[in-house]
């Protein structure tokens, strides 16, 4: 009976626990959070989406790899995900859309990944102890230092009251076109706008982006660390916030005044996803909370408080705005029927509102996108 392969790579969490596995992609280590995410596709959307900087992702679904990957699927430039630990090890990839295997992907961009781990083991884990902090190694000589692993896991920061959107968001202003995918030609371009949108990228992925166009926006992307005078010097029928990675609470540090701004010398229309929905709510006076484990999947139910509708979303969160804090004249609009956390928020007799969940990336697949809509409408009626 043949022996087992030499370990290659080898995951250590801050308590000790180790993990050994084969390593793919690029050789050396990172240093991170791990969450998982229960997706069942789109690994490639989630390995650049920027929502997951500072964080190693565990897949749960066995077949990461199977459709290769392509430039179409990219959220962003390059992956922002630290690593990503999977059950079996990429097989050849098998999909007409592929251009690259996934490990040749992970190694010309500098990301490493493990396959051969009892994911299961390690999604209990993090469900039962919270989102651990952890180090991992790869090496095709089999070398590691275990100690040092395990320092280094402890040696984290974490993150809370870290501002990761500084990290990922764009370095200067750029105009954005480009509608959703449809066959057979892909993405075609907006030509016909209707309402003009500031977008604050703190972390924006393309296909929100789209979905803005889509809805007939002329969408201007704008830094992070924008001014409400920055905002404001475009001219513009309605803002939008985008999603992004990190702890609220330190990116509202710079983005909760300009947001204050809007509210208080404007009418304007404002719609919020993911970290913007936080920002919003940091805003209106609330207050956001880390959570144990987050949600990170594509089957996660969430309730129209209004209508009774329950939309199939898309979810990648670690934080979460508390709803027991929103002021008053602030409606909570959704909640998450896994825990009832807060998912979705308005302002009473105003066109300002966002949500926690992301209706871009069609689980559903179009359960959601009625808020683009919904944005788009209130432009129309300003």
């Amino acid at each position: 009976m043949p022996s087992a392969p030499k370990p290659t790579a080898c995951l250590a969490l801050a308590d000790g626990t180790l993990f050994y596995g084969q390593g793919f992609g690029a050789t050396g280590q990172s240093t991170a959070e791990l969450c998982f995410n229960t997706a069942m596709t789109g690994y490639q959307e989630i390995m650049t989406d920027p929502s997951y900087a500072g964080q190693i992702v565990t897949f749960t679904f066995p077949h990461i790899g199977n459709t290769g990957v392509n430039p179409e699927d990219d959220e962003t430039g390059d992956p922002v995900a630290e690593g990503m630990v999977v059950k079996w090890m990429p097989t050849q990839s098998s999909n007409w859309r592929a251009v690259q295997e996934l490990s040749d992907w992970l190694a010309s961009r500098g990301r490493i990944a493990v396959g051969g781990i009892d994911t299961r083991r390690l999604t209990r884990a993090i469900r039962q102890q919270g989102a651990p902090h952890v180090a991992m190694a790869h090496d095709p000589e089999g070398n590691f230092d275990v100690a040092a692993l395990v320092a280094a896991a402890r040696g984290f920061s974490g993150l809370e009251g870290l501002d990761l959107a500084k990290n990922v968001t764009c370095a200067q202003s750029y105009r954005w076109n480009e509608m959703r995918w449809a066959w057979p030609e892909g993405y075609a371009p907006q030509t016909n706008p209707k309402h003009k949108v500031v977008a604050v990228d703190y972390g924006a992925k393309r296909n929100i982006l789209r979905c803005l166009a889509s809805a007939g926006c002329d969408v201007t992307v704008l830094p992070a660390t924008a001014s409400y005078d920055d905002v404001m010097a475009h001219n513009p029928d309605g803002v939008f916030l985008s999603n992004g990675p990190g702890d609220p609470a330190a990116t509202g540090e710079y983005a909760v005044p300009m947001i204050r701004g809007l509210l208080d010398k404007t009418e304007l229309p404002v719609f919020g996803i993911c970290l913007g929905h936080q920002m919003l709510a940091l805003a209106l006076g609330a207050r956001t909370i880390k959570m144990n484990h987050g949600h990170h999947g594509a089957n996660h139910p969430v309730k129209d408080i209004e209508t009774g509708k329950v939309e199939i979303t898309s979810m990648n969160h670690g934080f979460a705005v508390d709803s027991q804090t929103l002021p008053e004249g602030v409606q909570e609009t959704h909640v998450s029927l896994f825990d009832g956390s807060n998912c979705g928020i308005r302002m009473a007799g105003r066109p300002v509102f966002s949500v926690q969940h992301h209706p871009e990336a069609s689980p559903g697949p179009q359960d959601s996108f009625y808020l683009f809509e919904r944005f788009a409408a209130s432009m129309n009626a300003a």
